[in-house]
């Protein structure tokens, strides 16, 4: 008797073996094209519509890949793959995608070739070491504090953004904004948090030309009473406050019984008595200014015009966190444990200023503020999101050189240097795992030649010129200048990336390539929708004679 096989239909889809590994290096061939052709200076924009509606036009791959709604996991897995670079370096999203794509595409090969994938993953990393290996030779250590050369960097970093027509206006955003809020560590090592303490503030309006990086904060905020409270102090005393200056409510409902008419007045003196308590509290220090996150009564805000001291209320905790550091206030959570040290006195103006149709109040001109507001002015709110995203990458770079200050060369010379190197060693590498070695040295050649492909030039000629340059090993900052497509020297036209987001883009391509190819199942739990009134479906039972052998033979 033949033995029933059951098969679960409907509830349970399964792909197995190298038809997987396939479906797989198409999805992430997919998501590489689509990016492809926005690496390097003479890249392509991309019109993005999101789901609201909204338009961006962008050539930052993450911004890119971010909108992108793909049904294949493979595909997911490599937009993650962008995201988790820009969350580590903040530069580099193109390249690690482009990268990760063509290690997938020389892989087919040998998963045609039946190639088990975890000799190829062995390979690979394998490849990955020796890759870092000559990255750390050919990297240059620099000064951090050496403005030009930090400045030259930044530019040539974001020399492949929107923003390079506008010059060194970016660059030195970023290098004033990250060196602000640096925080040294000791032994040589500085931290730089640009996501806590450095806050970009796009006002439409103006020219680009006017944004620039603020010796302090700003907020949207104005005073609560503006006819009765200054809107200009010069050298304030500033209290930061994370309590309400208001009578607080019962918690639950509270039933109050009164039995005479006077009962009713005492309670409410009782509440004009706590609050006036709560701002005595604060003014015997003198305060200037009086920020509060949360809110302040009418009451409190007649005492507090009425000693001359300007509140600002419901200030947003990240702000509010900023304020402190730049003025080297200590934000406090009662009144009554207010002392002077929590007063910050290192602010040297607070101004409310109106701005379009908005009120924005500045602290600035700190004497060492250790946060700060880059202020960004510009025509439309379109182009001010582009350079806000340039902003971010050019801060990361900045933040990178900072945390490691070593260089590699830029414009392809790198990867074509660590191709070269592995092309050599692959020689030495015995049995199986040389072949897919070898396919990873040329797979890092995918960087330069898009390079190539994107200024126009003749790729085939330009990348046979600069693969004899390399071979011989004469000069490892041999590359491609993205704006002309000569093959030039980067020291010499000053191109040149960060080792971190080198290291990290290498790292994360191959890592992820081999985990891609590892996947040799997809088994989906997705139920397909039914018509309305149906029942559930049944498992079916087959005999082994009507059953597909693939199910259940493997290959």
């Amino acid at each position: 008797m033949q033995a029933p096989v059951l098969v679960l239909k409907d509830s349970l889809k399964r792909e197995s073996g190298s038809k997987v590994h396939h479906t797989n290096i198409q999805a992430s061939k997919a998501v590489a094209d689509i990016i492809r052709t926005t690496l390097g200076p003479r890249s392509m924009l991309k019109m993005i519509l999101d789901a609201s509606g909204g338009i961006a036009v962008t050539n930052d791959g993450n911004a890119i890949l971010r909108e992108l709604d793909l049904a294949h996991p493979a595909a997911k897995s490599m937009i993650e793959l962008s995201r988790t670079q820009d969350e580590e370096v903040g530069d580099g999203t193109t390249s690690v995608i482009v990268l990760a794509g063509e290690m997938l595409h020389v892989a087919e090969e040998f998963i045609n070739k039946s190639y088990h994938p975890t000799v190829i993953c062995r390979a690979y990393n394998k490849a990955l070491e020796d890759a870092l290996a000559a990255l750390d030779k050919i990297a240059m250590p620099i000064d951090a504090k050496d403005r030009p050369t930090m400045l030259g960097l930044v530019k040539s970093c974001i020399g492949t953004k929107f923003t390079s027509q506008f010059g060194d206006l970016i660059a030195d955003l970023a290098i004033d904004a990250t060196t602000t809020v640096g925080v040294d560590l000791g032994q040589g090592l500085r931290e730089v948090d640009i996501k806590k303490y450095i806050k970009v503030e796009k006002v439409p309006g103006g020219q680009l030309e006017d944004s620039k990086v603020l010796k302090g904060v700003m907020f949207d905020k104005d005073v609560v009473a503006p006819g009765k409270m200054r809107r200009k102090i010069v050298n304030p005393r500033i209290i930061l406050l994370d309590s309400p200056l208001e009578y607080k409510k019962g918690e639950n409902q509270t039933n109050a019984e009164l039995v005479k008419e006077e009962d009713w007045g005492v309670l409410l003196k009782m509440e004009e008595e706590y609050i006036e308590n709560l701002c005595m509290q604060i003014l015997k220090f003198k305060p200037d200014l009086v920020i509060t996150e949360k809110g302040l009564s009418d009451l409190a805000c007649h005492y507090f015009s009425k000693a001359g001291v300007s509140a600002i209320r419901r200030l947003r905790k990240a702000d509010n966190n900023r304020i402190a550091k730049a003025c080297g206030a200590v934000i406090v959570n009662r009144p009554d444990e207010l002392q002077e040290s929590d007063v910050g006195t290192g602010a040297g103006l607070f101004e409310v200023k109106k701005i379009g149709d908005q009120f924005f109040a500045f602290i600035v001109d700190c004497k060492d503020p250790k946060a700060c507001t880059v202020l960004l002015r510009g025509a439309s709110k379109d182009l001010l999101n582009e350079v806000e995203r340039n902003l971010q990458d050019a801060m990361s770079v900045a933040r990178n050189i900072i945390k490691n200050p070593k260089l590699v060369p830029g414009g392809g010379a790198t990867e074509l240097t660590v191709s070269a190197t592995l092309k050599q060693k692959s020689s030495s590498v015995e049995g199986i795992e040389k072949w897919p070695y070898e396919a990873a040295a040329i797979a890092f050649e995918s960087i330069p030649r898009t390079l190539a492909q994107n200024c126009g030039v003749n790729v085939i000629r330009t990348m046979t010129a600069l693969q004899g340059k390399h071979a011989n090993g004469e000069n490892a900052w041999i590359g491609i200048d993205g704006n002309t497509g000569a093959i030039t020297d980067m020291k010499e036209a000053k191109i040149w990336d960060a080792y971190n987001v080198k290291a990290q883009t290498f790292k994360t391509a191959i890592e992820a390539a081999c985990m891609l190819l590892r996947i040799d199942d997809i088994v989906s739990g997705i139920k397909k929708k039914q018509a309305p009134g149906a029942g559930p479906s049944k498992p079916t039972i087959e005999t082994e004679g009507d059953a597909d052998g693939e199910q259940i033979l493997p290959d």
